[in-house]
């Protein structure tokens, strides 16, 4: 449209121009005629000034008329926003309330103008193919996510260009190797095992807190090493809880903003990468190699063949714990709300433990906690209800298209931000039947509604090119706490069913989660 308004005022400026031209020659020729003569020559010369103008204006709107398409091509529908700042009154309500209310109206693409950024949403697996499978050429994670570079530190993940990135995601990959679970998980065991010994016979307890608490634990093994678990956990612990402090929403704007939280977050970032750098070269100097993330990390090469510096193993082990940490212990909260609340799949998971116990024995493994189906959909579906991440972002570094299942076809232009919504996209209904109903059942054989319209229907870890690499992690993670809870103890939910905490910057449970518990007198075995 703009270009299209530019060309008509282009001609419109040339039309002046002609007409001034003409004018002069006019009042130069004027004293050869006599008075008759000039009345006549000017009104000729009028008619043909007139004709000139009308005539440029006429190709000019045929010119614009052609290329105003052109220019607007298929934009996306755009939500009714406000002079100079957009919808940013609408986003600040909350995004997944805009995207319930637009939605409906808009179709599964549609942009949002927040003062000067536009964010293009694609709701749907029919839609998001492109956003998943993109290269990074065509859309980047790395521009939206500048944000983590004073926390991760500089010289990984977000700081390096796509080449570097990519391969320290291949020291990701390779730290959780089928191979490096399987000792995760006899830690994670006996750190679930060691922690919920320390419970009484009965009491109440908010679940929250508790398994926050274990799975930092359960991480600082698997994770930042035995120094850190054994000697160090609770200056480790407060360091990483200013860290955390240090993310704030404003912090996505401005991360470099001098305020407290920034100054406590790059001060905790310093004392880290002191801390790791001596447990480092206290393993090099003796020749330790233990099985956890950190060795894997200092053990890692480049394809050139250089090492990872201390630097780079420190920011890729923050990288590590931010990713997990919270996730993981949101998505265990949901998990225990909901089998509580619904005793009949609480019944179901039992039944599976006690099977498998009887099995292949009382030691739980690797090998048990994969066979926990049951288990697994149940989590599965409240990560699907729940999803911590509910916003997706990549920066669009070219022009590309996107048709809509209903055949509608749009032209997304370079530098947009195009989004996806997980909280949103994982409650469709053409998808799922029911979509807010607690349903693990729908993700068993036969059914498989995240299945059933092919990729990127069930997005609570992402997908593609950029899906979570933590994902078997987190549900082994999870099975070990659950399977240990309810084969130990009999729990009852004694507060009000969880709300969601919207104003989180990970998106979890709202206030204390109370669950009263007993010690079982025979564990389910």
């Amino acid at each position: 449209m703009c270009f299209g308004l530019s060309v008509t005022a282009l001609f419109t400026l040339c039309s002046r121009v002609q007409y001034q031209v003409l004018l002069s020659r006019f009042h130069r020729q004027s004293s050869r005629f006599n008075s008759e003569s000039l009345t006549m020559d000017t009104d000729n010369k009028l008619w043909n000034v007139g004709l000139l103008i009308v005539a440029t204006l006429v190709v000019a709107k045929l010119i614009s008329a052609l290329l105003i398409p052109r220019s607007k091509k298929r934009l996306p529908p755009a939500v009714k926003g406000w002079p100079l700042i957009g919808s940013l009154v609408q986003f600040l309500k909350g995004p997944i309330i805009m995207l319930r209310e637009e939605y409906p109206k808009l179709g599964s693409v549609f942009t949002v103008t927040l003062v000067n950024w536009k964010i293009t949403f694609f709701i749907g697996p029919e839609v998001s193919a492109h956003f998943f499978k993109a290269p990074e050429s065509d859309l980047s994670q790395q521009e939206v996510y500048q944000f983590n570079v004073p926390t991760f530190g500089p010289g990984v993940v977000f700081d390096v260009d796509y080449s570097i990135r990519q391969e320290q995601f291949r020291f990701f990959t390779e730290a959780l190797r089928v191979s490096k679970l399987k000792g995760y998980v006899d830690q994670m065991v006996v750190e679930a095992e060691d922690y919920f010994s320390k419970w009484g016979d009965s009491g109440v307890v908010d679940i929250k807190y508790e398994l926050e608490h274990l799975i930092i634990l359960t991480a600082s093994r698997c994770l930042l090493g035995r120094e850190v678990r054994d000697k160090l956990f609770d200056d480790v612990s407060a360091l990483f809880h200013d860290l955390d402090n240090g993310m704030l929403p404003i912090s996505v704007l401005f991360p470099y903003l001098p305020i407290p939280a920034h100054r406590r977050r790059d001060q905790a970032r310093k004392k880290l990468a002191d801390i790791f750098a001596n447990i480092i070269a206290s393993r090099k100097q003796a020749g330790k190699c233990e099985n956890d993330m950190l060795q894997c990390f200092i053990d890692s090469k480049y394809k050139d063949g250089r090492p990872t510096t201390e630097s780079e193993v420190t920011g890729l082990l923050i990288a590590a714990l931010f990713a997990g940490q919270h996730t993981s212990s949101i998505t265990s909260v949901w998990t225990g709300a909901y089998l509580l609340r619904y005793k009949g799949y609480l019944s179901a998971v039992l039944e599976e433990q006690k099977m498998l116990l009887e099995k292949h024995g009382s030691k739980v493994d690797q090998d048990i906690l994969s066979e926990m189906d049951v288990l697994y959909r149940c989590i599965k579906e409240a990560l699907r209800l729940h999803p911590p991440l509910i916003m997706l972002l990549r920066s669009s570094h070219s022009d590309f298209s996107v048709t809509t299942r209903d055949g509608k076809e749009y032209d997304i232009p370079k530098g947009h931000i195009v989004a996806t919504s997980p909280a949103f996209a994982n409650r469709l209904p053409h998808i799922f039947k029911d979509p807010d109903t607690y349903d693990p059942d729908r993700f068993s054989a036969g059914r498989e509604e995240d299945k059933a319209t092919g990729a990127f229907s069930y997005i609570s870890f992402g997908g593609g090119r950029h899906g979570c690499l933590g994902e078997p992690f987190a549900y082994l993670q999870i099975k070990a706490i659950w399977s240990h809870l309810l084969r130990n103890f009999e729990l009852e939910l004694v507060s009000p069913f969880p709300e969601i905490d919207w104003n989180a910057m990970v998106v979890g449970v709202k206030g204390k989660v109370m669950v009263q518990y007993k010690r079982r007198a025979l564990s389910v075995s």
